[in-house]
């Protein structure tokens, strides 16, 4: 995990170099995998995202609630970010391919950042609890570090929502002055690209 003042919490640039639709081999994943839009991208730029049925199980928590859900979402050149939106069940996330980084902000301000690729070596994480309550964001990062941003570049990730996933329980932030009651103003000017527009 590493600090917030680093200057690596910038906004992907994949529209401004011109780079805006995924190569081939990221579309063949897309189709593959049956993944559909999704609004918790930016609302221009939506991720891709697919819920698979609950686990199953002989009885429910409730009517309306299993006891988990799973669900896998996919960054690409053209959907790189998730912007900042709070669960109130405990995820579960596994990196399935690609490369990224979360940004995390606890109820009491404080703030995690960590990358999410394979490379353990470099200390990069591979999985990872979200306690209910925390607000996340997240996005795309170069699976090249040395040539940068390209086509080919994407994020796949699982999550496990427990209990079950409900629209009623996901909420994004609202607004810049949320970010700031929690971060503060200068914080809050650095990660405001990640409300998305909203």
């Amino acid at each position: 995990m590493s600090d917030i003042n680093k200057p690596d919490i910038e906004k992907p640039s994949y529209a401004c170099k011109g780079i805006v639709k995924p190569s081939e081999k990221v579309q063949r994943l897309i189709k593959g995998l049956g993944l559909q839009k999704h609004p918790e991208g930016d609302s221009d730029e939506p991720i891709l995202t697919i819920k698979e049925a609950d686990f199953p199980q002989e009885r429910k928590l409730s009517l309306l609630k299993n006891y988990s859900t799973l669900i896998h979402y996919l960054f690409t050149c053209d959907a790189p970010m998730g912007r900042f939106h709070v669960n109130r069940s405990r995820t579960i996330h596994i990196l399935q391919k690609g490369r990224g980084r979360y940004v995390l902000i606890y109820p009491d301000g404080r703030l995690k950042t960590f990358v999410v690729d394979l490379n353990t070596d470099r200390c990069e994480v591979e999985r990872w609890v979200v306690p209910g309550g925390v607000y996340k964001a997240s996005f795309l990062l170069p699976l090249d570090d040395v040539n940068g941003e390209s086509a080919d570049d994407h994020l796949l990730i699982s999550e496990i929502v427990v209990p079950g996933f409900d629209f009623e329980d996901h909420k994004f932030m609202p607004s810049k002055k949320v970010l700031e009651n929690l971060v503060g103003t200068e914080k809050a000017c650095q990660l405001e690209w990640l409300l998305g527009k909203n």
